[in-house]
């Protein structure tokens, strides 16, 4: 301590300096193996948030880019896209976001487009090289884009989902079921005699109901003889694969816990894991699945000789499995605690892996020999580990007598300590979804608050996912109520153990996180400052005008709407302007189709009549999630220039500062 400068907490020089930070959002996703070759994809901030498909080989030369510019492997399909590629002996097929058209390229060529063009999105791509033909699911926007188009009952019109197959030589499209709100994950057998992939119906979202359906394919490759093995009701199905043996592995939560399963007769599973042809395989309390948000989500693979590599979350941590077909499953060490898009090949396996120490990577690992390796890095630490804060698992009271769950990260910073006697302030943090979960993961965003003094707190509220459908399911009528309850309680458990300063607590969060914030500032008085990234201010705008994923969402989270419209309004900080006493920021994207601009605008319009402190920044070309590097630096100056002037220190950095509107008549 005595060779550590004393400075004011939020002062303190940091070498995560905010370009750092930005360099740091290369979004790695989707892994793929395809022989000797790895493939993923690449958003790069640097070039506006474009996508890029890259392959890494181990006959060495080093990651290529794939699709080169101005090309954007990307897909806008229930908005959130995902599954935007397939890769097949060399050959890639992807979707391009500028013409929404599929596009084929083979290794040593050039992309060309296999779709013609069309009001079409497209998504979950896979291979089926024995037919000659591309599946997935398409999205047919011709009702949404109808120049006339009406509202059908109260709602916007409505794209319409397939399940299609391309033929690779002409690029026509034959649809091989339709009828359903929503598909997901084509799965023909490798024999292709057999398809399954996955369905559901409004008001569902896909961790509420989906169902499981198996089909013969005829000559022609058209499914008959479909049948429903699994699902429905109060089952959550997710991600079939085909084992070698032609049996059918999928996850499924209707013990509580997104287990695996294995399919292997034509009944249907009467409860027990035992009917039907279905029986658990090591069934645990883990999540071995997470939601569907995303096409091509991958949380297991399975190995020529049929074991299973699966990853398995509990206590908000990852862990990875081994399930042989025979015999008990065991545990593989490997120092990743947040795992995603597992992919298997022979006795290799590939994911996205990340600790808290840690940056996201793309790794692979030999299961024959041990090695595990780095392929490609998010970032590169600049700095010392000295500077990285790591989290502490809490649990802490809430309230209806339940426990909640958060990641809290301490101020740290091995040149400077705070004035003795001083605590940190601290910013709450809330994911989005609200269906969904923080990990422990390494975020050079947090750090650039901790490494400057903040304290951080990462809170798995209710509703979260990783601890269990019932965990999940608690935020079931109370979203903007049990979010918030578990936020404060996070912020009031940590000021009580004397962790931070309860007079200097802020809150922030994007999507549903900006709700939180809002609902937190709004409804209660526990801190003191907020920021909102895209959140939601209008319950009842979101219900009537968000994209068709989420148009019946609030229905369980809420209230069926319409017929509880008064719900809709009372939690809807839009409507109580009059209650916010405290500051706030604001940033959108002016192309956000999730949450539009227009709510940004009323919550702003309502803070300036009210003479209320407030900055708001809203970028053009960003929609639901800002992927350009100069919105995502200007967003984390705004920020850290807002609790600066608000909390009254001053930054080591030198940015530029926001304006703060009214802050001084507030003082």
């Amino acid at each position: 301590m005595a060779d550590r400068h004393v400075l004011p907490y939020g002062s303190w020089p940091s070498p995560i300096s905010i370009d750092t930070a930005v360099a740091g959002n290369l979004a790695l996703r989707e892994p793929r193996l395809d022989g000797d070759d790895v493939y993923w994809t690449e958003g790069r901030p640097e070039e506006l948030g474009r996508q890029v498909i890259v392959r890494w080989s181990v006959a060495g030369g080093g990651i290529v880019d794939v699709t080169p510019p101005p090309f954007n492997a990307r897909t806008m399909a229930h908005e959130y896209g995902g599954g935007w590629y397939a890769v097949d002996g060399g050959e890639v097929f992807f979707v391009n976001l500028d013409d929404g058209r599929i596009h084929r390229k083979p290794r040593d060529g050039v992309p060309t487009p296999l779709t013609p063009a069309g009001p079409f999105r497209y998504g979950d791509l896979v291979v089926d090289r024995g037919r000659t033909r591309l599946l997935c699911v398409r999205e047919d926007m011709t009702r949404v884009l109808g120049a006339h188009a009406a509202p059908l009952g109260g709602r916007a019109p409505e794209p319409e989902d397939a399940l299609v197959a391309i033929d690779l030589d002409t690029g026509a499209a034959t649809v091989l079921a339709r009828g359903y709100d929503f598909y997901n994950a084509p799965r023909p057998s490798a024999d292709g005699r057999r398809l399954a992939w996955l369905c559901w119906r409004h008001p569902n979202m896909p961790w509420d109901s989906t169902e499981l359906w198996l089909a013969d394919l005829d000559e022609r490759g058209l499914p008959v003889n479909e049948r429903m093995i699994a699902g429905g009701g109060e089952e959550s199905v997710v991600q079939p694969e085909w084992a070698p043996d032609g049996s059918l592995v999928f996850v499924s939560d209707r013990t509580g816990w997104w287990n695996l399963y294995r399919y292997s007769g034509d009944g249907v599973d009467g409860g027990d894991g035992g009917d039907g042809g279905v029986r658990a395989l090591a069934p645990m309390d883990a999540e071995f699945a997470g939601p569907l948000w995303v096409f091509g989500s991958s949380w297991y693979g399975i190995a020529p000789d049929g074991t299973i590599v699966a990853t398995a979350r509990r206590a908000g941590r990852d862990e990875l499995w081994m399930i042989p077909v025979d015999g008990a499953a065991e545990r593989i060490d490997v120092p990743d605690t947040a795992i995603n898009g597992l992919q298997v090949a022979g006795r290799r396996i590939c994911y996205w892996a990340a600790a808290p120490t840690e940056p996201p990577a793309i790794v692979l690992v030999d299961l024959a020999g041990g090695s595990r390796r780095v392929l490609r890095r998010s970032f590169e630490l600049t700095f010392d580990q000295g500077y990285v804060s790591e989290p502490e698992a809490i649990t802490f009271p809430t309230t209806d007598g339940d426990l909640a769950h958060a990641l809290y990260y301490p101020p740290t910073n091995p040149d400077v300590a705070g004035p003795p006697g001083e605590r940190p302030p601290l910013v709450v943090m809330s994911h989005g979804g609200p269906t969904s979960m923080s990990p422990a993961a390494l975020d050079l965003g947090k750090q650039v608050f901790t490494s400057r003094g903040f304290a951080v707190v990462d809170v798995n509220y209710r509703g979260s996912t990783g601890y269990g459908r019932a965990y999940m399911r608690r935020l079931d009528g109370q979203w903007g109520v049990y979010d918030v309850d578990d936020c404060i309680a996070a912020a009031r458990y940590l000021a009580q153990r004397t962790d931070v300063d309860p007079a200097r607590m802020a809150i922030r969060g994007g999507s549903a996180g900006g709700y939180t914030t809002l609902c937190a500032l709004t409804y209660h008085d526990v801190f003191a400052a907020g920021a909102s990234y895209f959140g939601v201010g209008d319950l009842e705008a979101l219900a009537r005008d968000t994209h068709k994923l989420e148009s019946r969402y609030l229905d369980r989270l809420v209230a069926p709407y319409p017929d509880g419209l008064d719900v809709y309004r009372a939690r809807s900080p839009i409507h109580f302007t009059d209650r916010l006493r405290r500051p706030l920021l604001v940033l959108q994207g002016r192309d956000d189709k999730v949450v539009l601009e227009a709510q940004a605008e009323q919550i702003v319009e309502a803070l300036r009549r009210r003479h209320i402190a407030h900055a708001y920044l809203a970028f053009a070309g960003e929609g639901h999630g800002f992927r350009h590097a100069a919105n995502i630096r200007r967003s984390l100056e705004a920020e850290l220039s807002f609790y600066a002037q608000v909390f009254s220190f001053e930054l080591a950095d030198d940015i530029e500062p926001i304006s703060v509107e009214f802050l001084h008549q507030r003082r």
